[in-house]
C-alpha cells in the first residue's frame, strides 16, 4: 500500500466537501474555493470528517495515482484553511520591488521597469523594497506564479543578484584572478 496513499485527509469545521460523478471535487472553506478534476480510477470517499482515497488494483499506475490523488485532496483542504504563500527575495544595487494598486512594479536592472498584474485567486504583498510575498489558496498556482517571478531575473552565480527564494541558497562561484607575470 502507499504510505501516503492510505492515510486519511482530516476535513476540518468550516470546509465543505462534494465528490460528483468521475471524481470532479470541490472543496469550499474560508479562504475560498478549489475544484480539480481527479483521476477516476480512484475511490473517494467521505467518512464523516475525513476522506479516504482507494485503488482498485496493484498496477504500477495505479499505485503511482493512489499518493498523488490523496496528496492534491490534502494540498486542497490545507489551501482553503490556511492558504499558500511563497516568499521571495531582490537583492542588487538599485533592485526593488513596489505596490501599485493592483500590479507589482519591479525595478531590477532592466532599461525599463518590469510590470506584473496580480490575478484574482494570487495576492501580492511587498513588506519591504527587497521582499515580495506570493499568496494564495491553490499550491500550484502559487508557486508557478512564484517561479514566474522569478524568472524575470534569476540570481546570477557571481554576485548573487537577482531574484530568489527567501529559503534558497545560491552557490557562489570565484570570479577572474587577474593577470599573473
Amino acid at each position: 500500500m502507499s504510505r501516503i496513499g492510505r492515510m486519511p485527509v482530516a476535513i476540518p469545521a468550516g470546509v465543505e466537501v462534494n465528490i460528483a460523478n468521475g471524481n470532479l471535487v470541490t472543496v469550499k472553506g474560508p479562504k475560498g474555493t478549489l475544484t480539480q478534476k481527479l483521476s477516476p480510477v480512484m475511490t473517494i470517499k467521505q467518512e464523516g470528517a475525513e476522506l479516504h482515497v482507494s485503488r482498485p488494483n496493484d498496477e504500477k499506475e495505479n499505485r503511482a495515482l493512489h499518493g498523488l490523488t490523496r496528496a492534491l485532496l490534502h494540498n486542497m483542504v490545507v489551501g482553503v484553511t490556511e492558504g499558500y504563500k511563497k516568499e521571495l527575495e531582490i537583492n542588487g544595487v538599485g533592485y526593488r520591488a513596489a505596490k501599485d494598486g493592483k500590479k507589482l512594479v519591479l525595478t531590477i536592472g532592466y532599461s525599463h521597469p518590469v510590470e506584473v498584474m496580480e490575478t484574482e485567486d494570487i495576492a501580492i504583498d511587498v513588506p519591504n523594497p527587497n521582499h515580495i510575498v506570493v499568496s494564495g489558496c491553490d499550491k500550484q498556482k502559487v508557486g508557478q506564479f512564484a517561479a514566474e517571478l522569478r524568472e524575470k531575473r534569476p540570481p546570477e552565480p557571481y554576485k548573487g543578484k537577482g531574484i530568489k527564494y527567501v529559503d534558497e541558497v545560491i552557490r557562489r562561484k570565484v570570479g577572474k584572478t587577474g593577470v599573473k607575470k
